[in-house]
C-alpha cells in the first residue's frame, strides 16, 4: 500500500521487547511519501547498560529508514525522552532524515495537527525523571515476565496477551494518567489553533474526537504493533499489524489443516493411502 503520509512511535530500538520484525514486515507491505517518526525511535537509556540489545533486525529498521529517505521519502524524526539526546541535533540531516522538536502536519482534508512526542506534556517525566526512570524498570520487568507467561499460553493453545495492557485498563492510577495526559494534549493542540494532536509516549494507541478536536496516538512497536496512515481522503487510520498478522496466520493454519483434511478424505475414498503403498512397495522389495 502507498501512502502520503505514515506515523511510527516508539520502536525502542535498543531493547530486547523492539517488534522490529513486525515493522520490517510493516514497511515491506506499506509506503508513504512523508514519514514521521514520533519519538523513542532509539532507547537511550538502555543501550550501552545490561540487558541492551541491538541484533542484525535492529540496523535493518535504520538502514530502512535511510533506503526511504534515500529514495525522495521525507522522513521527519522528532526526538522523545529516551532518544532525548538528538534534541542536540534539531535540524540536522542524518541521511537524509531530519531531526525536528515538533512537527505541523496538514491533512488531504485541510485539517491541520500538531505533531509531537508527547512527554513535554508528562509532569513525571518534566519534574521527576528517576520516577520515569524506575517505572521504565518497571516496564521492562513486566515485558519480561509476560514473555515467559505467553510461552505457556502458546502451549496450551491460546492467543498473545498483554500483561502490561492489561495492567494499564486495571489500574486506576494508570487509567487516570491515560486520560490526563489526552487532555493535556488536545488543549495544547487549541492552544495552538490546531484541529488535532498526533502523538506516541504512552504507548496506547487511540484514535478519538475529543472536544471538537482529535486525539491520535501512534502506540508503539513493543506491544500493540501499530501505526498511523493518512487514508486518500485524508482521513486518519490506526494499523494494528500485530493483529493483522494473527489474523492471516490463523487463515494460513486454517487452510492448511482443510488442504490436510481434503487430502486424507481423497485416498481413503480412491483406494491404498499413501502409506499403504509405501508398505507394499517395502514387502515386494
Amino acid at each position: 500500500m502507498k501512502y502520503r503520509n505514515i506515523f511510527l512511535s516508539d520502536i525502542h530500538l535498543g531493547t530486547p521487547g523492539c517488534q522490529a520484525e513486525l515493522l520490517l514486515d510493516f514497511m515491506k507491505h506499506h509506503e508513504a511519501e512523508n514519514y514521521f517518526l514520533v519519538g523513542d525511535i532509539v532507547d537511550a537509556w538502555r543501550i550501552g547498560r545490561k540487558g541492551s540489545n541491538w541484533p542484525q533486525a535492529h540496523n535493518d529498521v535504520v538502514q530502512a529508514f535511510l533506503s526511504r529517505a534515500h529514495d525522495g521519502a521525507s522522513v521527519y524524526l522528532i526526538p522523545g525522552n529516551h532518544d532525548e539526546f538528538l534534541r542536540s541535533y534539531l535540524g540536522t540531516h542524518f541521511g537524509g532524515i531530519e531531526v525536528v522538536m515538533n512537527a505541523e502536519f496538514t491533512a488531504l482534508d485541510g485539517k491541520r495537527y500538531l505533531v509531537t512526542h508527547g512527554d513535554q506534556y508528562d509532569s513525571v517525566v518534566v519534574h521527576a525523571k528517576w520516577l520515569a526512570h524506575l517505572g521504565d524498570s518497571a516496564y521492562n520487568f513486566m515485558l519480561w515476565l509476560n514473555t515467559r507467561i505467553n510461552k505457556l499460553r502458546h502451549l496450551w493453545g491460546g492467543q498473545y496477551w498483554s500483561l502490561s495492557k492489561w495492567a494499564k485498563h486495571q489500574v486506576k492510577q494508570a487509567v487516570n494518567f491515560i486520560s490526563e495526559y489526552e487532555n493535556v494534549l488536545t488543549a495544547e493542540a487549541r492552544r495552538g489553533g490546531y484541529d488535532g494532536v498526533i502523538c506516541g509516549h504512552i504507548h496506547s494507541a487511540a484514535i478519538r474526537p475529543m472536544d471538537g478536536l482529535l486525539y491520535v496516538n501512534t502506540g508503539d512497536w513493543v506491544e500493540s504493533c501499530t501505526a498511523v496512515v493518512e487514508a486518500a481522503d485524508g482521513r486518519l487510520v490506526l494499523i494494528d499489524w500485530a493483529k493483522i498478522t494473527r489474523e492471516k496466520q490463523f487463515r494460513n493454519r486454517r487452510n492448511k489443516l482443510r488442504r490436510r483434511g481434503r487430502q486424507q478424505e481423497e485416498e481413503s475414498t480412491s483406494g491404498p493411502t499413501r502409506a499403504d503403498r509405501e508398505h507394499d512397495h517395502l514387502e515386494k522389495s
